[in-house]
């Protein structure tokens, strides 16, 4: 199995749940990326590309692998940080 995802990283919870909400009310995930993300995915979108198991941390691999394509995570915190997952991509 792989999996292709986008992501937003900031070190916040609060802010992340903040991002969160903009991206469930319709902004758009690819600019709040662009703008929030700390992660140098940013200036892709937050685009992640495709990974299988063992390629991300176990929370964010775990988070992932339950999500339907299409569908945004709810805040997964890992040691780099609070994370917004975009899932794109299955295979």
């Amino acid at each position: 199995m792989e999996w292709r995802a986008s992501h937003i990283l900031v070190k916040d919870s609060g802010l992340a749940r903040e991002i969160l909400k903009k991206a469930k009310q319709g902004g758009s995930f690819e600019a709040l990326a662009r703008e929030y993300s700390t992660c140098p995915s940013k200036s892709k979108g937050g685009d992640l590309g495709w990974f299988g198991p063992g390629q991300m941390v176990k929370p964010f691999e775990d988070a992932v692998s339950k999500m339907s394509v299409g569908s945004l995570s709810d805040v997964v915190t890992t040691q780099f940080g609070c994370h917004i997952i975009k899932k794109t991509g299955q295979k």
